[in-house]
């Protein structure tokens, strides 16, 4: 049987709660800077307070006042609930993350998924070689990529591998500080050594 009206209209304004409370919170943890991922990141170190990798209802009361957000007991269920996919009373960080991370306009990803796909060594070793510690001689070309790799790494978890996921986390974030789609798809080519459209 399908749900009646009454039903489906709690249902769309319980979403609509869930996501005035994300926003909420996500425009404390972020600041406006590249690399949105590293700040959740450490948003959810401070919160997990027993070091766990796993924050618990009551961990994530108090990351909530130690950002100054105002939410009541009900309020912070919620929001609990909306992290929580998996129902075990415990929020992981891929849990937090995804709700929270702000997402790519289509333009954003259409240009950033390009390069998760095409980049070769090639262009990375060009930009890993106008980096200011390799024109210094403190760095190698290899010491510059593998600095790099880190930060699109997982926060908390890195493994050493860049899934497609992390790659378009870590520049989700960084489209997220650029208000202008066009200006960001110059910058993913230039970075990545890519052909201007048409060329």
């Amino acid at each position: 049987m399908a749900p009646g009206p009454r039903l489906v209209g709690l249902s769309k304004m319980y979403r609509i709660r869930q996501q005035e409370l994300l926003d909420k919170l996500r425009k404390k943890c972020l600041k406006k800077s590249c690399g949105s991922i590293k700040q959740l990141g450490c948003a959810f170190r401070r919160m997990d307070v027993d070091f766990s990798k796993k924050i618990c209802f009551e961990e994530l009361r108090e990351g909530v006042r130690m950002y100054g957000i105002d939410m009541s007991e009900e309020e912070l269920h919620v929001l609990f609930n909306t992290f929580d996919k998996d129902r075990d009373k415990l929020i992981d960080f891929h849990e937090f993350l995804m709700p929270c991370d702000p997402p790519m306009c289509n333009a954003g990803s259409g240009s950033s998924m390009k390069p998760s796909t095409s980049w070769t060594r090639t262009a990375m070793g060009k930009n890993a070689q106008k980096h200011p510690k390799y024109l210094s001689g403190q760095w190698t070309e290899e010491q510059v990529m593998n600095f790099f790799l880190e930060s699109l790494d997982t926060p908390g978890t890195p493994d050493g591998v860049i899934t497609r996921e992390e790659f378009q986390n870590y520049y989700a974030g960084v489209s997220s500080t650029i208000d202008d789609d066009c200006y960001f798809d110059l910058l993913m080519r230039a970075c990545y050594d890519l052909k201007t459209r048409g060329s």
